[in-house]
């Protein structure tokens, strides 16, 4: 975990469903000129097969792949890193063991690339896709105190990361003041993702504590989002 702890990151979330396979060698370039360190791939449905996007984004580019899968179907040993998510701000059960303990002779043999992430939800606007399909409801963004309660339990769990997640098409970023909250309490790498639409916006995330910052939406419509990201990545680790 040294390669996300103490140090700024960035990563491109591909959602494979959107993935356009003339666009991606494109998006791919950019990504590895501006630095990027990690290209993710996962989302809430599953009408296209991950291996193949992850396949593709091998044949044009080395950058590490890391599977955020959203449902067992979007499992895959192809990826260089795999997290492991336990969907901690909700009640699910589904969600916190029992879709783990179907995953668990599939992915016993490359336990290596496993990442326990505790994927703590924050409501920052309208709900969105991963609330109606996990059927949990996000954190408010204004409790704060609980947001930080459940980060310690996480670590307490013993998992290997917490991640602050506005949701897909969040209407607003997670709030800086939760992250630095949740940072002053924990030990483990923190990553936040979700409604990051401008490099202000990043600056204020990295400054108030994460390691990892994951861009996807707002990518999709500006790739210049993804190289403003990663020379403030570069500024601020210069420093």
């Amino acid at each position: 975990m040294e390669m996300f702890r103490n140090k700024k990151n960035v990563a491109l979330l591909l959602d494979p469903d959107k993935v356009n396979e003339e666009a991606l060698p494109g998006i791919l370039k950019s990504a590895r000129k501006a630095g990027t360190d990690f290209i993710m791939v996962g989302g809430s449905l599953t009408f296209r097969s991950v291996e193949n996007v992850i396949d593709l984004i091998r044949s044009n580019c080395s950058i590490p792949v890391v599977l955020f899968p959203g449902n067992l179907l979007q499992l895959s040993r192809k990826a260089d890193l795999i997290l492991l998510l336990s969907l901690i701000s909700g009640r699910n059960p589904e969600l916190l063991i029992g879709n783990h303990v179907i995953a668990a002779p599939y992915l016993k043999d490359v336990k290596e690339k496993l990442i326990p992430v505790g994927y703590i939800l924050i409501g920052c606007g309208s709900k969105t896709s991963v609330e109606y399909i996990s059927q949990t409801e996000a954190i408010p963004s204004d409790k704060t105190d609980i947001v930080v309660a459940t980060a310690i339990a996480g670590e307490m769990l013993g998992l290997r990361m917490i991640y602050l997640e506005a949701g897909s098409g969040a209407g607003n970023p997670v709030p800086a003041e939760i992250i630095k909250a949740v940072r002053k309490e924990i030990t483990v790498p923190l990553a936040v993702g979700g409604g990051i639409r401008t490099s202000e916006e990043a600056r204020e995330i990295y400054e108030a504590g994460a390691d990892l910052i994951i861009l996807g939406n707002g990518c999709e419509k500006d790739l210049r989002l993804l190289n403003e990201a990663c020379k403030l990545r570069d500024d601020l680790i210069s420093k």
